[in-house]
């Protein structure tokens, strides 16, 4: 039976534009995987894993407008938002270079035997080892940040991992000319072009994360497809981690206080925060909880202005732009739900923005509006107006795991005003990162990140964005009483690497 190819298409027209690869079959990928395994020891040496990922990123840096031209013809981000996104991709590829470098992500600790202690301690010495090939699950709405170059990718190199990635059907093309970049900065330094695997097809990615060579997988998608996947993980008869991205809600709370002083600024941010991306960005606000009064109402005319002035959009593919669609007007018809700007269909190949609101009574208890708590991919947000602050609660407590939570407070509650504090200790158990006015669009790459949350955001509690996204790909060992003759030079008495450590309980730099 001939492989099903795997064609580009112009989201803009809906039309094919080429046949870029074929779906790779239970054979391919089974090859794919046991080349990366029998790879994975010519990343050992972290000089020569350094230098790679610097070339990688100096690779993709040559070929700028060739891969932005391509991904934009996949994805109608536009060229200066992928512009962008493939900088920032290039700078997460040096950024853990440096890390590699500096070699304090191999949490090396070393204790020496102590008779006296109670119990003994033996002499011990405990660092890092990289886990074995890694799967990665490209993003649809990232084709450079979280997709074959990504930071999954970049964070499981970093880690001495092999890769195999299973490309997102939206980007075919752009996923092939960028893995060609990483495997010639590959062979740049001697390492096997192996190291870095690419499979297409829906049958691919389940096969991938059921290999039993595959030793860990990251993910970046829908509840659905990541929940699959992480049960299919589970059930292995060896299972593996499974750090996933599902989605997430991203509340947003503005207290009477900031849209009395600022209402109408707040309102304009809003609106550029949840079309950002025509509204594809995984933490584009989708629940904010405005008051009730004239504070409340300034925001939200600022709002409609706003966004009805935000021109229609093209979402990454047809079935997003159909789910859209279908997601917004169910969402419109319910009950006491109103539409100030109505979200839906704009010409063949458009979504345009809007936003509903819905007093926050309804959403106190379980029901019909349960489906406002629920994510819409694309340019789509649920404003709640609340009376009053136990409201507020009533709705917060009600709300799954999510990658951020936004409170928008006045300049005296800013100041330390202890019911804000409150506000930010009951936001702070629903979301991984917690933002005080500002807005989530946008994650930093900075050693300080978190780019995570509790379920669904994510199915673990780590990272994929920030320097610690390479501890997901490794795990610890501990040497006991063993003779340095036989202990690699990372955990030898004199630190022959220089390496930051701890020591009988004192860190040393």
């Amino acid at each position: 039976m001939t492989a099903a190819q795997v064609w580009s298409v112009d989201p803009r027209t809906g039309k094919r534009r080429d046949a870029v690869a074929v779906e790779a079959t239970a054979e391919d990928v089974d090859a794919v995987v046991r080349a990366a395994h029998a790879a994975r020891g010519v990343l050992a040496d972290r000089a020569v894993r350094s230098a790679f990922l610097r070339t990688a990123a100096t690779l993709l840096e040559e070929d700028a407008d060739e891969l932005v031209a391509a991904a934009d013809a996949e994805t109608a981000l536009g060229t200066a938002r992928l512009t962008g996104e493939l900088a920032r991709t290039r700078y997460q590829l040096r950024a853990f270079a440096d890390i590699v470098e500096e070699g304090a992500y191999l949490g090396v600790v070393i204790d020496h035997p102590d008779d006296t202690a109670t119990p003994p301690v033996p002499d011990l010495r405990r660092w890092k080892v990289p886990l074995g090939v890694v799967a990665v699950y490209s993003a649809s709405n990232f084709p450079f940040a979280f997709s074959v170059p990504g930071g999954d990718t970049a964070s499981a190199l970093a880690a001495g991992c092999p890769v195999v990635v299973k490309a997102h059907p939206d980007h075919p093309a752009t996923s092939e000319l960028v893995a060609a970049r990483l495997r010639r900065a590959a062979a740049a330094h001697g390492i096997d072009e192996a190291v870095v695997g690419l499979v297409h097809g829906f049958d691919a990615g389940v096969r991938l994360v059921s290999h039993p060579l595959v030793a860990a997988a990251g993910f970046t998608g829908s509840v659905r497809g990541g929940r699959a996947l992480f049960d299919a993980a589970a059930a292995r008869p060896v299972p593996i981690p499974f750090h996933g991205e599902l989605g997430s809600l991203n509340p947003v709370v503005v207290t009477e206080a900031a849209a009395a002083e600022r209402g109408a600024d707040i309102g304009a941010g809003l609106a550029g925060s949840m079309t950002l991306g025509v509204g594809q960005f995984c933490v584009k606000p989708g629940l904010v909880l405005v008051p009730e009064g004239d504070g409340g109402d300034q925001l939200v005319k600022s709002l409609a202005g706003t966004v009805a002035d935000t021109p229609a959009g093209v979402l990454l593919d047809s079935r997003m732009r159909d789910n859209f669609v279908a997601g917004a007007a169910e969402r419109a018809a319910l009950p006491g739900v109103a539409t100030p700007v109505e979200a839906g269909a704009g010409d063949e190949h458009t979504v345009r923005p809007g936003f509903l609101t819905v007093d926050a009574a309804r959403l106190g208890e379980s029901g019909a509006h349960d489906l406002l708590l629920e994510e819409c991919f694309g340019p789509l947000t649920v404003v709640v107006r609340y009376a009053d602050r136990d409201e507020v609660t009533s709705v917060l407590s009600r709300l799954p795991g999510n990658l951020t939570a936004t409170v928008q407070l006045s300049a005296a509650e800013a100041e330390g005003d202890g019911s804000a504090a409150a506000l930010l200790a009951e936001l702070t158990p629903l979301a991984g990162r917690v933002l005080v006015n500002g807005w989530p669009t946008g994650v930093a790459v900075a050693p300080a990140q978190h780019h995570g949350g509790p379920y669904p955001a994510t199915t673990s509690t780590s990272t994929s964005v920030g320097g610690t996204a390479v501890e997901r790909w490794l795990r610890p060992v501990a040497y006991q009483t063993t003779p340095e003759a036989l202990l690699p030079p990372e955990l030898h008495d004199d630190n022959p690497l220089r390496l930051p450590r701890r020591v009988d309980g004192r860190l040393e730099h």
